[in-house]
């Protein structure tokens, strides 16, 4: 299958990642078949989805009305109604191993035979994923990065039985319908970007565990120094730029200060026996009481909904 073929997607799931999904195509000119398990829950999806185009409309980023993109989008609960006739099919539900494999094996009983099958996963195998299926080489994932309709980034990754075709077909798409696609040659744990996330995050904790600096400190310093800079150049490519030699002479000493734990970090595990889970309970390693959290929220996707009208640009 050519890209051109492309004409209808199948969207499974409309909450916080699949309204966002169901969104990203429809701006691009697809008709969107938008599957989830109760009108109930589309509503509010749909309601969702309202609520971001009325967001690109005052930023001057659709060149459309919003009824025109809502128009291709058709709210359903049943699985041949949505998929019988996508070529693409995208799942954003629960992450959970078992019930993802159950919809999956549901949805292959009613796609056409050509039709690609992309998981919105952020951390689970496709491997395991596309094991239950009759025909896991069209299979793969293509993880978004939330908030979904403001982040570029989509990770395509292959599973074990993947084909190439499936892998670069998913990346013409997604940077098609105005994502930044990187496919990865192999799947690993936690794909790229939360390994980088993760590890960043055991080393700032660990920081703070040894008394060395603040949360509040850890995450300026960050903001003011590597965020600005990862945000042109990328970490490997920095230290090209600054010289390889003298972060071999930096990683001889350093390396071996830095945190290695492999378990459960003990910081988030206590910080987690206290009910104090961040944002969506009022407290973590900040203070999140009254319109904190909201405010800078709303900061947040204000500058990034600036960057990707500056990357259209």
């Amino acid at each position: 299958m050519e890209l051109k073929q492309i004409k209808t997607i199948g969207n499974i799931g409309s909450g916080t990642m699949g309204h966002a999904t169901a969104l990203q195509f429809a701006m691009h000119g697809y008709r969107v078949n938008l599957l989830d398990t109760s009108n109930d829950v589309l509503t509010k999806g749909i309601a969702a989805i309202k609520h971001d185009l009325e967001t690109f409309k005052e930023a001057g980023m659709l060149n459309e009305e919003p009824a025109t993109i809502i128009d291709r989008i058709h709210p359903t609960t049943d699985y041949q109604v949505a998929l019988s006739d996508a070529q693409f099919v995208i799942e954003s539900i629960v992450e959970k191993l078992e019930i993802k494999q159950q919809v999956w094996q549901q949805a292959e009983n009613v796609v056409a035979e050509g039709t690609i099958l992309a998981t919105n996963t952020s951390g689970l195998s496709p491997t395991a994923i596309q094991g239950v299926l009759k025909h896991p080489e069209r299979f793969v994932v293509a993880h978004f990065w939330n908030p979904a309709q403001l982040m570029p980034l989509v990770e395509v990754v292959p599973g074990k039985d993947t084909t190439s075709e499936t892998v670069d077909l998913t990346v013409q798409l997604m940077n098609h319908v105005g994502k930044h696609a990187v496919g990865l040659k192999k799947e690993s744990l936690g794909f790229v970007g939360n390994r980088i996330q993760l590890a960043v995050l055991r080393e700032a904790l660990h920081i703070v565990d040894e008394g060395i600096a603040s949360p509040e400190a850890v995450d300026d310093i960050v903001k003011y120094s590597l965020g600005r800079r990862w945000n042109l150049v990328g970490p490997i490519a920095s230290a090209d730029l600054g010289g390889l030699d003298v972060f071999k002479n930096i990683s001889s000493y350093l390396y071996a200060d830095l945190g290695n734990d492999t378990g459960t970090d003990p910081a988030l595990a206590k910080k987690i026996a206290a009910n104090e889970l961040g944002y969506k309970t009022g407290k973590g390693f900040y203070d999140w009481q009254g319109t904190v959290g909201a405010d800078m929220v709303a900061q947040r996707d204000k500058d990034l909904l600036k960057q990707l009208k500056d990357d259209q640009n």
